[in-house]
């Protein structure tokens, strides 16, 4: 049991809710060891790893090179109601490893592009990353 009343989520029940619902808060861990968090659009991989697109220089992808910890808080559109956080490890895909995976990213959470090309030539204009979260722990089952 979590503090509060809640229950460690099975993983798998975390990541059925993170491929329902993309609205997030990203946390990292900061140089000086304070938490940084970025609001942010999340999906799930075929591999179930939380996916989310980034730039290059963007603070959340220097913070996790530096340091592969990150949680999120995922929620429903209208904020009020189920959440779930998951923490883990994650990894980031650069460009051109990158533009596949950012392919399956979109259509995860927007669907199909009308132009690909000019999509991927604005994730290269825009230096785009993959951040690819694999899932070790999740929770609590609680209503907000």
């Amino acid at each position: 049991m979590l503090q509060g009343g809640g229950r460690i989520l099975d993983i798998a029940e975390a990541q059925k809710f993170l491929s329902e619902n993309e609205c997030a808060v990203l946390a990292t861990r900061r140089r000086d060891g304070g938490i940084q968090m970025s609001p942010i659009t999340v999906g799930v991989d075929a591999e179930g790893h939380a996916v989310i697109s980034s730039r290059e220089t963007a603070y959340k992808v220097r913070n996790l090179k530096r340091d592969p910890w990150a949680a999120l808080c995922v929620f429903v559109d209208d904020f009020v109601g189920p959440w779930v956080q998951v923490e883990g490890t994650a990894e980031i895909l650069s460009l051109p490893e990158a533009m596949e995976p950012l392919i399956e990213y979109y259509r995860g959470v927007a669907g199909e592009h009308p132009n690909w090309d000019e999509y991927r030539q604005a994730m290269e204009r825009d230096q785009r990353v993959l951040i690819r979260l694999t899932i070790e722990r999740a929770g609590p089952d609680r209503k907000g």
